[in-house]
């Protein structure tokens, strides 16, 4: 699927995937990623859902790219919508284990799942999500490297978030350590243009 038509149904597929999955780590309660972290922190000060916060921020990280001259896609405009609507339906469907192993079966599920999802939504090249683009046009307009521009963003919304309330623990870890090798290991099977490079250790938000 290599035509717009199947780029689209592969990125919205991704999307949703990667909200969903989102949901399994929430729902797991042993750890999220940073941006996770700070939208679970958010809802508990603000009288939205999880998904919800997941959608204003992202709009508010898009005001971002103004400045920055950075350019959205139909894929940065989705991801917004998307990502936050799949995060909340996962919420509502799937039941929190009260069993260990259990939520550490689902926090690892999402996590793998997260890491396909990212690749799918980065195969269709339909543009970064809000967050990405924000250190990808910080990276472009400051010459700073992305390793530099990802770092400070991250911990910042980890330590903001873990300041909130958000929840940190081993997933938080886990998620940081496998989700950059995972989207590589998955990218190769659904990217647009095989052997095309792409920034396989971005996360697709």
């Amino acid at each position: 699927m290599t035509g717009l038509i199947g780029r689209l149904i592969r990125l919205n597929i991704g999307l949703f995937l990667y909200g969903f999955t989102m949901a399994m780590m929430v729902e797991s309660t042993l750890g999220l990623d940073p941006w996770d972290v700070f939208h679970e922190g958010v809802t508990r000060h603000v009288d939205l859902s999880f998904g919800q916060v997941v959608i204003v921020t992202g709009a508010l990280v898009l005001l971002l790219w103004i400045p920055l001259r950075q350019l959205p896609g139909i894929g940065t405009v989705l991801n917004v919508i998307v990502i936050g609507l799949a995060a909340d339906l996962g919420i509502a469907v799937i039941t929190q284990p009260d069993d260990l192993w259990l939520r550490a079966l689902l926090l690892l599920a999402g996590i793998v799942g997260n890491g396909f999802a990212g690749a799918l939504y980065i195969g269709a090249a339909l543009g970064p999500g809000p967050r990405d683009g924000l250190w990808l046009g910080l990276v472009r307009r400051t010459g700073r490297s992305i390793r530099f521009w990802r770092t400070a963003i991250e911990v910042t919304v980890l330590v903001v978030g873990f300041a909130l309330g958000g929840t940190v623990g081993v997933g938080t870890v886990l998620y940081a350590l496998a989700i950059g090798p995972l989207v590589q290991l998955f990218l190769p099977w659904v990217q647009v243009t095989p052997g095309r490079r792409t920034p396989a250790t971005v996360p697709a938000r």
